[in-house]
């Protein structure tokens, strides 16, 4: 018996088999695509510069392009009332706008490009959106409040947690 393969100790579980492929989920559509760069996308200038250099590495890496838009989610409360209100964005004006902006960046680069928008927390979902693709690299936009610096920011939460190299972006 081989090193790797050897047997438990006596009193220990054994170790659990790698399924058969033909038991292996379907990947969803996110997960279709094959190790692209992630650009995450707020409307920032830094960000602005992120998308650009993130298309231009998907170019040259000859990948996908994977735009994320995180958004937080769509509730407030009403001051007067004290009704909680939600306000729902719509998903394809959303997306449009991406690809306005990408547009705009790229000057027309030929590269294939995937949107996705998703809501809640930015670095949560960024880092899960690469996951999910087993992307190359995740590249995003620097805070550009002081604030950050004293309360934590999204890059360093992704720099402690993403499964990728994380490319941040003045």
């Amino acid at each position: 018996m081989d090193q790797a393969e050897s047997s438990p100790l006596p009193g220990q579980p054994d170790r659990p088999q790698r399924r058969a492929r033909e038991e292996e989920p379907q990947p969803s559509a996110a997960s279709a695509l094959d190790h692209p760069v992630v650009a995450g996308y707020d409307g920032s200038p830094s960000s602005r510069h992120a998308l650009a250099y993130a298309a231009g590495l998907s170019r040259r890496l000859g990948r996908a392009l994977l735009v994320v838009h995180v958004s937080p989610p769509p509730v407030y409360c009403e001051p007067l009332t004290g009704q909680v209100i939600g306000a729902v964005r719509d998903r394809q004006e959303t997306e449009r706008w991406l690809l306005a902006e990408l547009d705009e960046v790229c000057d027309g680069c030929d590269i294939e490009v995937h949107i996705v928008t998703r809501r809640g927390s930015p670095a949560r979902e960024l880092a899960a959106a690469a996951d999910e693709t087993a992307a190359d690299a995740l590249v995003i936009g620097a805070p550009g409040r002081r604030w950050h610096h004293v309360a934590g920011s999204v890059p360093g939460w992704l720099a402690r947690h993403a499964h990728c190299p994380v490319i941040v972006v003045p």
